[in-house]
């Protein structure tokens, strides 16, 4: 069973992303492995777009639900069941998903594991053999990035940026705190807000050990990420900025 799903993730994810990367690289002038990449997260981070889109307006739903939610939480304090109920009651009359963002950060593992698995492997040429019948081997992938990075080892630099970008990322999605309000009325609040700092050091810390080619990925998906969050949530007073 286990050999059959690592089959299906290779033929499935793996094969398709890194063909294409390596069709990317080999019409690029200069051939340059990181514009490769650039390139390649843009174009997954559009066709993703729609279902972050869906993820950010529930999320703009939810904050705009909070006074309910909070109302709710302080009439039904001692009653942990008829709380989850009449809560689940408002997530149906609103047709919302509380869980829209897991679900995206679900389809997103899988493209981020095969990516990891394209930039550890796929930079030996033994993988060339892989290539689609109509992708011409390059013979050897160039992993330096602008002359100066190898995107095939890991990279400081490119951690700790992630690593900014993945706070800022998540500060655009803390609410702010209404007056007059216990800041510690809300739990999705409270993980919000330790998660601010927590995703950014957990960021750092993978990347260090990761080939910074998977590096260069988190960064141009989180400035994506960032200024799609700024266009959508810019009309909601209830987000923080971060610019």
């Amino acid at each position: 069973m286990f050999e059959l799903l690592v089959k299906f993730f290779t033929v499935t994810l793996y094969y398709p992303l890194f063909n294409f990367l390596v069709l990317i690289y080999n019409y690029l002038p200069g051939n340059d492995f990181g514009i490769a990449i650039i390139l390649l997260t843009v174009i997954i981070r559009i066709i993703l777009y729609p279902v972050s889109v869906k993820a950010l307006n529930s999320q703009k739903t939810l904050q705009a639900l909070q006074p309910k939610i909070q109302e709710i939480q302080s009439k039904y304090k001692n009653d942990k069941e008829q709380l989850a109920k009449e809560t689940l009651k408002i997530y149906r009359q609103e047709k919302i998903n509380p869980f829209a963002g897991l679900f995206l950060a679900l389809i997103q593992l899988p493209i981020l594991i095969a990516l990891y698995t394209v930039f550890w492997k796929g930079l030996n040429p033994s993988e060339l053999v892989n290539l689609y019948g109509f992708i011409s081997n390059p013979g050897q992938i160039n992993a330096i990035f602008l002359g100066v990075i190898d995107l095939s080892k890991a990279n400081f630099i490119l951690a700790v940026l992630a690593g900014i970008l993945q706070f800022f990322q998540t500060k655009m999605l803390t609410p702010k705190n209404e007056p007059g309000k216990s800041k510690n009325s809300d739990i999705s609040q409270i993980m919000q807000k330790q998660m601010l700092y927590f995703f950014p050091f957990l960021t750092v810390f993978i990347l260090m050990s990761l080939p910074s080619a998977l590096g260069l990925y988190w960064i141009v998906s989180g400035i994506f990420s960032i200024i799609q969050q700024y266009f959508i949530l810019k009309r909601s007073p209830k987000f923080n900025s971060p610019i």
